[in-house]
């Protein structure tokens, strides 16, 4: 097969497995690009190069996973989370678009020039602690991590990027204090999430997605924490599930927390939840 024909080959596997067009075309062409070597405006100027026998098995290896629901970022190894290259790997939790806008909202809250301390619970990949690190340099950025699988693909992720982040192998708020701003995208999906959930999930940690009954087992702990860890006047910043954030934004209001807001993400739904020590 040419590099074109094996594209729209790709694409038919991925719509015969049930992708919409569009998710089907833009994948077959990332999982071709990945098998290839080739990106961008290369690929469509040597589209009539042909495949060698060992990428044509590894492109049927790709699509049979992508198939089975395995999500596309294990499969190709990487994820791109604000611009950053990450590695990714089963068993961890892949970084989504959406949890960019809650790297955003960190940034609104902290100096663009001069230091902060700032601490990310929960980092997984390393994803909102190495962006915030690299869109501000200045930073002192902490990240605690339960496992110790994602603290070493974290620490790997910082080693090849060449940022400078504390990675510590402890819960929640690892002891530290007077932290200017904690962000946290913690598991948050209520365990009534797990029937019809969607099949890409499984591949992911399921302590990094499920968090009790409603969905706050490791929020309402993060909670009391933050209330020493931070200094006076420090910030607040979880990614939630529109059932629960206006639930934990009340508990925060009774903890002292003042400045107390529940901001959308791109889609408009209840997703953030900012506040003020």
């Amino acid at each position: 097969m040419t590099r074109s024909e094996a594209l729209r080959y790709a694409r038919t596997r991925l719509e015969e497995a049930g992708f919409p067009t569009r998710q089907a075309e833009a994948e077959a062409r990332q999982l071709l690009e990945s098998v290839t070597g080739v990106r961008g405006a290369r690929f469509w100027r040597e589209a009539q190069a042909t495949l060698e026998p060992a990428q044509e098995r590894l492109l049927e290896e790709a699509l049979g996973r992508r198939a089975a629901r395995e999500p596309l970022q294990l499969i190709l190894g990487t994820a791109v989370f604000c611009g950053l290259e990450l590695e990714v790997r089963t068993g961890v939790l892949v970084p989504r678009p959406e949890t960019e806008r809650l790297v955003e909202l960190a940034l609104e809250r902290l100096p663009e020039s001069g230091p902060a301390r700032v601490l990310d619970v929960g980092t997984g990949s390393g994803a909102i602690a190495l962006a915030l690190k690299q869109a501000r340099p200045q930073l002192e950025v902490y990240a605690s991590e339960v496992s110790e699988g994602a603290l070493d693909l974290a620490r790997a992720n910082a080693r090849r990027l060449g940022l400078a982040v504390t990675f510590l192998h402890a819960p929640l708020t690892a002891g530290l204090a007077d932290l200017n701003l904690i962000v946290s995208n913690p598991p948050y999906l209520p365990e009534t999430y797990r029937k019809g959930a969607p099949a890409e999930l499984a591949w992911e940690a399921e302590s990094a997605l499920y968090a009790g009954a409603d969905g706050l087992a490791v929020a309402r702990p993060l909670l009391a924490e933050a209330a020493g860890a931070l200094a006076p006047g420090g910030w607040l910043l979880l990614e939630l599930d529109p059932t629960n954030v206006h639930s934990l934004a009340g508990e925060v209001r009774r903890a002292g927390f003042s400045e107390v807001a529940v901001l959308p993400d791109l889609a408009r739904r209840a997703r953030f939840l900012r506040a003020r020590r």
